[in-house]
Formats: structure tokens, C-alpha cells, sequence
């Protein structure tokens, strides 16, 4: 088994993307990415436009030859979107890409309004079905039924986990489960993974209540226990905190506890809480958003910054 991570926070973008390949199957999961519209009142700084760019083909990419898609839930970080703003990625592109792969899906139904429409949106673009697999064990490839968008009952919805077995490894993308409910680890846990990727806690909300955060700390700490190699990183690495929450858990257990830069090999890159350095140290010329949003300029002169070359 062979797992690359795509795009998420410790790689400079929101999302949970990655690709799983076996023997005979090539699978992406929630082939999405969204770079925070607004975050300390700024919008994304070309910097972190241009990585953007570089995961939206790299996901592209990994779409061209596979066989199964996999769609965790309807959010716009984790789905191509039909009205993509100039950051996301937009279905009309990737619409050819989706014809050939077995396409596996979170039930459309019992969904908000806002994503009921977006799931009917996604299914028109790209001409087909988007298939329920909830619940549903095919091979390799196992679904949970719905387990919560983070804490339960609070109108957050509901997400599809996976797990992925071949001859040599366990693998589970658990998808914007945040830890702060105990029904997913104890999904995870029964699945017995040898290797987890999933959204820890949100803690750079600052309504997120203390009992959360204790109940997100345990749960990691009961998960980390229970697998081999723990990823945790989106919606956790959107502030430098996480990083310590990570290394907290790592203090807990023998076990692996890193997030997705740190599998794939890569320096840290969360960009999203390093907005505010960015736009001090590569300041942004006035109109750029507006005019990249038209097609009338690029991230040409921002691809560089301390070392990182985007170019």
C-alpha cells in the first residue's frame, strides 16, 4: 500500500486529500482543497495561492488513472464545486476525470439545505449518480455508516469514514471527525488500522468550549494508543497551537503522532496561521485578488518565500 497525502494544513491548504494505491486500485479521497477565504480579516495570500495551484494539479493528477473516488461529506475543502471561488477547485474541471472510476459517496439525503443543493449541483456537472456507500463493505474498501462533522447534535451534519485494506496494511481516512466525539474512535478502533489520517480538534476557534478540548484530548490520546502511525492535521493545524497539541499526544504513547507534512517528508507549511506574517514580510500590491480572480494576473512574484519555491 502506498498512501500520499494531497493537500492539507501542515501542507498549506485546507483539505484532507490524499490517494491510497494497492495492488490494482488507485483511490482518491476527497479530491477538494479551499485555501480559507477569510482568516484575520485578510483573504489568501498569493503565497499560499500558488501552493494552492500546485495541489489542485496534483489532484488532477492523481484523477487522471484512478479507479474509485471516494466523497467523505459535501463541504468545499473535500469536493470539486460546481461554484468554485478562484481558490477552490471547480468540478467543471475534473467533470471528464470522474466518467470511468467507481464513485463512493456520503447518502446525499438528510443533508442541510445549502448541501442538498451542492450534492444535486455536483451530481449534474459531472453527468452521473453520486453513489451512497455508507455502510458498505466492498473488498478492499469499507464505509462507516454516519458518524458526526465533530461534536454531536450541533447541526454540523454528518461525514463517511474509510478504511482500506490490502495484504500489507490497514489504512483509515477518517474524515472531519475533529476527535470530539467518542462514536468515531471507537469505529476506528474496531476497524484495527495500522495507519489513521484525521482532522483533529478545532482549537483555533475561540468558542470551542474547554470540556471539547479535554474530551478531543482524550479521545486522541485512546486513538493514538490504539494504532501505529496517528496523522492528525486540518482542521487542528489552522493555528501554531496544534502543533503542541500534536506533540502532547506524541508524549502519551510509543506509537506515532505526526501530521501530514511530517508523513510525506516535507517541511510544515500552515499557511493559513501564517497569514498575517505573510502579508508583512511579501506585502501584496493593491487590486491583486480582484484581478486574479479575472484572470488577469498570476502568482508569478510570490512563489518564493523563505526558502519555499513554488515556481
Amino acid at each position: 500500500m502506498r498512501i500520499k497525502i494531497l493537500g492539507t494544513e501542515s501542507l498549506g491548504v485546507r483539505g484532507l486529500s490524499c490517494v491510497v494505491e494497492t495492488k490494482d486500485r488507485k483511490i482518491v479521497i476527497d479530491p477538494g482543497v479551499a485555501l480559507g477565504y477569510q482568516r484575520y480579516k485578510l483573504l489568501p495570500h498569493p503565497f499560499q495561492v500558488a501552493v494552492g495551484e500546485r495541489v489542485r494539479q496534483e489532484i488532477k493528477s492523481a484523477l487522471k488513472d484512478s479507479t474509485d473516488i471516494v466523497i467523505s461529506h459535501f463541504h468545499g475543502d473535500h469536493i470539486p464545486l460546481p461554484h468554485a471561488n478562484p481558490y477552490q477547485l471547480a468540478a467543471q474541471e475534473v467533470a471528464s476525470l470522474f466518467k470511468k472510476p467507481r464513485l463512493w459517496c456520503k447518502n446525499s439525503r438528510n443533508l442541510s439545505p445549502a448541501m442538498a443543493k451542492r450534492s444535486r449541483d455536483l451530481s449534474e456537472v459531472l453527468g452521473r449518480a453520486l453513489t451512497n456507500a455508507e455502510g458498505q463493505n466492498r473488498g478492499l474498501l469499507s464505509f462507516s455508516h454516519p458518524v458526526p462533522h465533530g461534536e454531536s447534535n450541533k447541526g454540523l451534519g454528518k461525514v463517511m469514514m474509510t478504511r482500506i485494506q490490502d495484504e500489507e496494511r490497514i489504512f483509515v481516512h477518517a474524515s472531519d471527525i475533529q476527535l470530539l466525539d467518542v462514536f468515531p474512535i471507537t469505529q476506528i478502533l474496531d476497524w484495527k488500522p495500522d495507519i489513521v489520517l484525521a482532522s483533529g480538534p478545532p482549537i483555533y476557534l475561540r468558542h470551542l468550549s474547554s470540556t471539547n478540548r479535554k474530551n478531543a484530548r482524550h479521545n486522541a490520546a485512546q486513538l493514538a494508543q490504539g494504532v501505529n502511525t496517528l496523522i492528525l492535521d486540518h482542521h487542528l493545524l489552522r493555528c501554531e497551537e496544534g502543533y503542541r497539541f500534536l506533540e502532547d499526544i506524541s508524549s502519551m504513547t510509543e506509537h506515532r503522532v505526526i501530521c501530514a507534512a511530517d508523513f510525506m517528508g516535507c517541511r510544515r507549511l500552515p499557511l493559513e496561521a501564517w497569514r498575517r506574517r505573510l502579508y508583512r514580510e511579501m506585502p501584496v500590491s493593491e487590486g491583486w485578488h480582484q484581478a486574479y480572480a479575472h484572470g488577469q494576473t498570476d502568482t508569478g512574484q510570490y512563489r518564493n518565500w523563505r526558502g519555499w519555491n513554488f515556481s
